[in-house]
């Protein structure tokens, strides 16, 4: 079984939140929270981590921006980079959820 883990899953979800639209930290973990029915719900202290290594691989940049109540927000945005290492990352998603699930599948006598 050919076994390939590039980038963590919690980080491809940063990745597809951030092909949409610049977005800060907080408003991340609020997206993921609201788009995944409450399943992610994501920490600080696991979001930044992410984003900080995401960055230093040249897959996000980093900005800040003022917030209407006027303090300063660090932005992310995905790079040209990014949006290629999204792409690949998705596609080995699809290609392992795939495989999982025609086991489950055969498991439950429904293939």
């Amino acid at each position: 079984m050919r076994q390939k883990k590039t980038v963590e899953h919690t980080a491809l979800l940063v990745l597809a939140l951030l092909s949409r639209e610049d977005m800060y930290g907080y408003q991340m973990i609020a997206r993921l929270e609201e788009q995944s029915d409450h399943t992610f719900e994501m920490k600080e202290g696991t979001l930044y981590p992410i984003l900080h290594g995401l960055e230093k691989e040249g897959a996000v940049r980093a900005y800040l921006m003022e917030a209407p109540n006027g303090r300063q927000r660090k932005y992310y945005h995905l790079t040209e980079q990014g949006k290629g290492l999204l792409q690949t990352e998705k596609e080995e998603w699809q290609a392992y959820s795939r495989a999982v699930n025609a086991v489950l599948s055969s498991a439950l006598g429904t293939a």
